[in-house]
């Protein structure tokens, strides 16, 4: 099976020394276009006091992850409802690393955490003023927005992470996070260095936060080049050139398991990572497979809700880096990421009202 897929945490805790690990410790902001295309659609003003929900990607999870939630009846059920879709104790395999070095255990886990901690707070009287996940997040993000339920994101996670793995296998390919780049500078590395092999940007994480995706030998050739002008680069450990057109294979086995999955109108905005812009019910299904080919623009999703009114963001999973990506985005906002009791409580605290 594939390793860590090239989500936010992913990208920042295999930089190792970089500035823009997951503590963001030392980060020097560079300003970075607000798109790579279409510009993010405007959003409707955000309802004040209601946090945006984050749901953390692949790359957070962390042997021992959730440990002093899973006895919260939302969390237990979260992980229960997993465990009935993908036939394995999803709740036991977070504590063990063996287990989650494996993509198609990571990711429900991680799922089943992030979901169970939203409806945890949703109990609690914390009502989103918007929902955003990153990759992986998406889907647990549809599940939180109600476009599906929780059973079925995790049917989606388990068959998203298979294809995803298959493709990998028959096209390898690698990533690497160009540190203190900007948006037009990486798309003109990638055009130059791609020569006759795949090499696209494929997170836009933060401000000085950019992954590009491809052929091996391409990555390699952008490494160098970036090098050679000053750059600093990192190779990411993932098992496939994820978020590219390597993944095409992938992008269309989806497309034919989405075309029997019915989705609900969102009742809260779904921002979603290709577009920044809010989710509809007609669109989900292509924007679901396009995003196994195309970038996350996580960056440009933060700074739409930030346009909004956006005035805090919770991140609900483990890790906090999605918190830490939001500080360098959107820095005048509040922050906080709800991984155990503690953080729990001090969310409701904060953003609970009683039902």
């Amino acid at each position: 099976m594939e390793s860590a897929a090239p989500d936010a945490e992913a990208s920042a805790r295999s930089r190792g020394a970089a500035p823009a690990g997951a503590s963001a410790d030392g980060a020097t902001p560079v300003p970075v276009s607000p798109t790579a295309g279409a510009a993010p659609a405007a959003l409707a003003p955000l309802a004040p006091g209601c946090p945006v929900l984050m749901l953390s990607g692949q790359g957070a999870q962390r042997p021992g992850m959730g440990a002093d939630l899973r006895a919260v009846p939302e969390v237990a059920a979260a992980f229960a409802c997993a465990s009935d879709v993908l036939d394995f104790d999803v709740a036991a395999a977070c504590d063990s690393a063996v287990a989650l070095a494996d993509t198609a255990v990571a990711q429900p886990a991680l799922c089943a955490l992030s979901v169970g901690i939203a409806r945890a707070l949703e109990v609690r009287g914390v009502r989103p003023g918007a929902v955003l996940g990153f990759s992986l997040g998406q889907v647990g993000a549809l599940a939180v927005a109600g476009m599906v339920s929780d059973e079925e994101a995790f049917r989606l996670v388990k068959a998203r992470s298979a294809f995803m793995a298959e493709a990998a296998a028959a096209r390898p390919g690698a990533m690497s996070a160009l540190l203190r780049a900007d948006s037009a500078a990486v798309e003109a590395l990638c055009e130059r260095c791609a020569q006759d092999d795949v090499l696209v940007p494929a997170n836009y994480n933060a401000p000085g936060q950019i992954v590009i995706s491809g052929d091996t030998a391409a990555v390699a050739r952008a490494e160098e080049a970036w090098a050679a002008e000053g750059g600093r680069s990192s190779r990411l450990a993932t098992a496939g050139a994820f978020h590219s057109p390597l993944m095409a294979s992938a992008a269309a086995q989806l497309d034919d398991y989405l075309a029997a999955v019915a989705f609900a109108e969102p009742s809260v905005p779904l921002i979603e990572n290709g577009t920044a812009a809010p989710l509809a019910a007609a669109d989900a299904r292509a924007a679901l497979v396009r995003h196994l080919t195309g970038p996350v623009r996580f960056q440009q999703g933060v700074e739409a809700l930030a346009a909004a009114g956006a005035a805090a963001f919770v991140e609900a999973g483990f890790g906090g880096v999605l918190v830490n990506l939001v500080k360098r985005t959107a820095k005048g906002t509040a922050r906080a990421c709800v991984q155990d009791r503690a953080s729990l409580e001090a969310c409701v605290a904060d953003y609970g009202n009683p039902l």
